[in-house]
């Protein structure tokens, strides 16, 4: 292995490209921003020939390279055959935070020429497919802000973070908003009995006791929940073995208050209680929880 870290950013504009590459710059990082990803393996080169004064080096590829996107998969390959260690961070938020960043900083988007910011952001997300399938780490900075992501960033890529705890998701939504983008398993459990006609749970969410039983109360949802956990708890040590770092199990239900959130809370309890190792760090999100 060679004496060099690299690391390679992508992600959407607007996400915290430029707030990520500052924070590895005070980390002692040799930062470049926007290099066309073709030129990644010479500046690899470069640094790793610079008699141990360059270490760790981060390089900043984004949609204004998109023309060079295409081959960056058998680049980033070979590379790593080579004996580089390559890890590719990917940052991603929701489209109605994108829209609201732009409309914030007046900014332009880079592929919103002609026409809105929404149309440009969806097309930037199709475009970088292909960096967010190969990244190592995907960071949802949605509820981030400046600081945040700042110490999201240390924390990740501090001297620790070489044991690589995976980082396991589960995030409830409404398939009435739109199913996530970052979504590695999909889960629909609308079959569930619906407490959402039931006058008196209506108004509540998934949070609440009276829901939560209420829907754990059938037979099926039980029958559900243990194969689901089964499911997951088979998929997790074969996911690490592959070398992935990020999982995102999103489980949806219409509107995303009520069923989704209550099997995402329960497979949480599961997961925490019954899948040993501590070789992972386990969060929920409830991503329409104040809709509707």
């Amino acid at each position: 292995m060679r004496n060099l870290r690299a690391v390679l950013v992508s992600g959407l504009s607007g996400s915290g490209k430029t707030t990520a590459i500052k924070a590895l710059e005070d980390m002692g990082f040799y930062c470049v921003d926007n290099l066309p990803i073709v030129l990644f393996p010479k500046f690899v080169e470069l640094c790793s020939q610079s008699a141990g004064e360059i270490t760790k080096a981060a390089l900043v590829v984004d949609i204004r390279g998109k023309e060079f996107l295409e081959g960056s998969r058998q680049i980033i390959q070979q590379l790593r055959e080579e004996g580089y260690l390559i890890e590719i961070l990917f940052l991603e938020s929701s489209d109605e935070i994108l829209v609201n960043r732009y409309r914030e900083t007046r900014r332009q988007h880079p592929l919103a020429i002609g026409r809105s910011v929404l149309e440009g952001i969806q097309s930037e997300r199709e475009g970088l497919r292909i960096m967010r399938d190969m990244a190592d780490n995907v960071i949802d900075t949605s509820e981030f802000n400046v600081h945040e992501l700042q110490d999201a960033i240390r924390k990740y890529f501090s001297n620790e973070s070489r044991l690589r705890k995976m980082t396991i998701t589960l995030l409830s939504f409404g398939y009435s908003y739109g199913i996530p983008h970052e979504a590695d398993l999909l889960v629909d459990v609308r079959f569930l009995p619906n407490p959402y006609f039931i006058e008196e749970l209506k108004q509540l969410t998934g949070e609440d006791l009276q829901v939560s039983e209420y829907v754990l109360k059938w037979d099926e949802t039980r029958e559900f929940l243990r194969r689901l956990q089964e499911l997951v708890e088979f998929l997790i040590p074969l996911y690490k073995k592959e070398g992935k770092t990020y999982l995102t199990i999103a489980i949806g239900c219409t509107g995303g208050r009520h069923r989704s959130i209550v099997v995402a809370n329960s497979m949480e309890a599961y997961l925490r209680k019954n899948v040993k190792g501590g070789d992972f760090i386990l969060r929920t999100t409830h991503r329409d929880i104040g809709k509707g």
